[in-house]
């Protein structure tokens, strides 16, 4: 066989690609050999020929390199969306040419959130076009009415054709596109149905195009599925410039906002917002929603501070314990980790001597918010504690502190942090674990109780603390 033949045959040899991470195979295979999922490769078209027998001329840059130095750093300066909430964690705000990708389960407030910072945006003089594939004009409409977004300079489109999004780009010329959402658009140039994965990649690819072209900020809302990940391939998330995760229980008011990926920011940054009815709003001060409204202190509760990001929430857990004769007492929680709870449970009645083992024993959060850090320990264990000893914390307590398997309290991460938030609410003693901090690290009016172990933890829960 000729060399040209060769040539032909190797262009002519189909090409299969990963849907999920984008991994490329000359043949069919039923498990990427990258990201390990099943039934993800897919045939994409003739593979392009060996590098060495290409006889076509070398493309001439359209644009020549320039030193880093003279890269013009204002055409990344961000501009506010309106909302403090999600500039902070978009890292200022809405870049000019970036490509925001939203995610969140149905109904969480996703699609209310970017209309208001449609409106916002469109207050403040810019052109804004709202692509709604999932809601008719008139749905749109009425949402916008009950949470005060209507601008004149804010157009909408319903539309799910990817062909008449483009067009509707090209006659407004917008400043800021949102697209919602990113599954319910299709394009006629691409077999299958809106939201499979050839679809969603052709959609998203375009999209990002004309982003980068016209230099317009997109925010694409995309759905999830039942296990929590975005819906779509894989190259979704790593073609677009900044991936949000927004979560919320659906009967709690609280929002969070979280940057999986960040291109122009941080990604340890968390934006909390109240769903109410008159849309959502931003908090900057969310901890009062993770309090009780009481003054004295019951058996059964304890209060620590969480980090979610880089920010400091005040939060209260409850424990409740009642002694039943069934063999298998039950374990239930709410806002905290199952695992972990039988840890504590099993660690206070080893080394506190706490009997939890002919207890129900239920544990929650209050305000709906999640606790997923060891910092939480101690306050877990002193709530269960207090619960079984009936034996309330002295008032304006919180507990700080990791409690490992020996009984042992370990020092956690940003204690200085959470101790100002502490004192800045009102409360006069920590219990924290043994930590050398320097005398400016203490906040004023805040006394410092160091215990060594889950024992004296509870020993300290309801003594004078030490002074500092």
């Amino acid at each position: 066989m000729s060399t040209r033949n060769t040539a032909r045959t190797r262009r002519d040899r189909p090409a299969y690609r990963c849907a999920e991470c984008g991994w490329t195979a000359v043949r069919w295979v039923g498990r990427c050999g990258e990201c390990q999922a099943w039934g993800t490769v897919e045939e994409v078209g003739a593979a392009s020929g060996s590098p060495t027998l290409r006889t076509a001329a070398a493309p001439v840059a359209a644009r020549a390199a320039v030193p880093i130095a003279e890269v013009d750093p204002a055409t990344t300066q961000a501009v506010s969306s309106g909302i403090g909430e999600l500039d902070r964690v978009l890292g200022g705000g809405l870049v000019p040419g970036a490509v925001v990708l939203v995610a969140g389960e149905p109904g969480i407030g996703k699609s209310t959130l970017l209309l208001d910072a449609a409106a916002r945006g469109a207050a403040r003089g810019r052109r804004v076009l709202y692509v709604s594939g999932e809601e008719s004009a008139g749905q749109v409409r009425l949402r916008a009415e009950r949470i005060r977004a209507l601008e004149s300079s804010l157009y909408l489109a319903a539309e799910t054709d990817l062909a008449q999004v483009l067009a509707h780009i090209d006659a407004i010329r917008p400043e800021l596109l949102i697209v919602d959402s990113v599954q319910t658009v299709a394009s006629d140039e691409v077999d299958g149905s809106a939201g499979n994965v050839s679809q969603v990649r052709e959609v998203a690819a375009a999209l990002i195009q004309a982003a980068k072209s016209r230099g317009m900020a997109t925010l694409l809302v995309g759905h999830v599925t039942k296990d929590g990940s975005i819906a779509g391939p894989r190259v979704l998330e790593h073609l677009v410039d900044v991936v949000l995760s927004f979560e919320g229980e659906r009967h709690s008011r609280l929002r969070l906002v979280r940057a999986v990926k960040n291109r122009y920011g941080p990604t340890d940054e968390v934006g909390c917002f109240e769903m109410g009815e008159r849309g959502i709003l931003g908090l900057p001060d969310p901890s009062g929603l993770f309090l009780s409204a009481r003054d004295a202190a019951v058996p059964g509760t304890a209060v620590t501070v969480a980090l979610e990001g880089r920010r400091p929430l005040v939060c209260e857990v409850q424990a409740l314990l009642n002694a039943t004769q069934a063999p298998s007492p039950r374990r239930t929680t709410s806002g905290v980790d199952y695992s972990r709870t039988a840890m504590i449970l099993a660690v206070l009645e080893r080394h506190a001597k706490v009997k939890t083992g002919k207890s129900d024993c239920y544990v929650s959060t209050v305000g709906g918010v999640r606790l997923g850090e060891p910092a939480a320990d101690l306050a877990l264990a002193l709530a269960v504690a207090g619960s079984a000893l009936d034996v309330a914390p002295r008032p304006h307590t919180i507990a700080i502190g990791e409690v490992g398997l020996a009984g042992d309290i370990r020092r956690v991460d940003g204690l200085p942090r959470r101790l100002r938030e502490a004192a800045r609410l009102g409360f006069r003693y920590a219990l924290v674990p043994p930590a050398a901090l320097e005398p400016d690290e203490i906040p004023r009016g805040l006394s410092l109780r160091p215990v060594d172990d889950i024992a004296a933890a509870v020993r300290a829960m309801n003594d004078a603390p030490a002074l500092r």
